[in-house]
């Protein structure tokens, strides 16, 4: 039995996984293939193709966007003042971490419009093709859209480890804690006095309670979905771990993701 195994006993119609150990894929469960909804996993896949994008000069991590004093760099950390799901400014940027689909929407629009493309489109010729994510597009809004397999999201975090399309300057700055004094919520989770996240990343640091692992370090970096999707890097460790399912996020997730990856971390760490 592996840690892997855990995921045949989530209260979930299916389930997949793969762990990454350095440069490798070490552990697989699951239908790895199959296509399903990633909710917001997209937004750092998304935050890859916004960061290609200031690499080829057409956009900048300070470029204002949205409300006054807002910028590409708050709306990529959640720190541009938006709220979850609404047009309509609700803080001060650099106030407060508030989770936001809107914000990432903004920045996709603006990204569209420096390019003269679609942001699906852009995303397909920046990130996907050269990754060989052959299974993922984007069929909806960049913060929550996305639709791919465990494999692919595999793909994407060996990238994030040893990056290709990026200079690893810009691959860092991705997973460095912007505006590190914010409080913030991570929906689902918790409140905490410090929130730290990065462009596109959750990075863990102090949180508790947390949907990873308590042998997770802090400087643990990746996402959730609501769709019942999550990744997470350690690079303490040199370890990765994606965990697909198609059950909304909820409760059972809370327990399940956290057993399975301290699960993987006394198997491989």
């Amino acid at each position: 039995m592996t840690a892997l195994d855990l995921t045949t006993n989530w209260p979930v119609p299916n389930a997949s996984a793969l762990v990454v150990q350095r440069d490798e894929i070490v552990s697989t469960a699951g239908d790895v293939c199959k296509v399903q909804q990633l909710a917001s996993l997209s937004k750092p896949i998304c935050s890859w193709a916004i960061l290609v994008a200031i690499e080829e000069g057409v956009i900048t991590l300070e470029t204002p966007l949205g409300q006054t004093g807002c910028t590409l760099r708050h709306l990529l950390s959640h720190a541009g003042g938006y709220p979850f799901d609404d047009p309509a400014p609700t803080a001060l940027p650099e106030r407060k971490r508030i989770y936001s689909n809107t914000g990432f929407d903004l920045a996709a629009a603006a990204v569209e419009q420096a390019t003269a493309m679609t942001f699906s489109d852009y995303l397909q010729e920046a990130v996907l093709a050269p990754l060989g994510m052959n299974s993922s597009t984007l069929a909806g809004p960049a913060a929550s859209g996305m639709i791919g397999s465990t494999q692919d999201v595999g793909a994407f975090i060996q990238e994030v480890r040893s990056p290709t399309l990026l200079h690893p300057s810009t691959a860092a700055e991705a997973v460095r804690v912007q505006y590190a004094y914010l409080a913030g919520t991570v929906p689902g989770v918790g409140r905490y006095d410090l929130c730290p996240w990065g462009l596109g990343f959750e990075i863990r640091g102090a949180k508790q309670p947390h949907w990873t692992g308590k042998l997770n370090s802090e400087l643990t970096y990746g996402h959730f979905g609501a769709a019942g999707t999550m990744f997470w890097i350690d690079p303490a460790i040199d370890l990765a771990l994606v965990a697909l399912a198609d059950l909304p996020f909820d409760k059972w997730a809370l327990s399940a993701w956290p057993e399975l990856s301290d699960a993987v971390i006394e198997e491989y760490a």
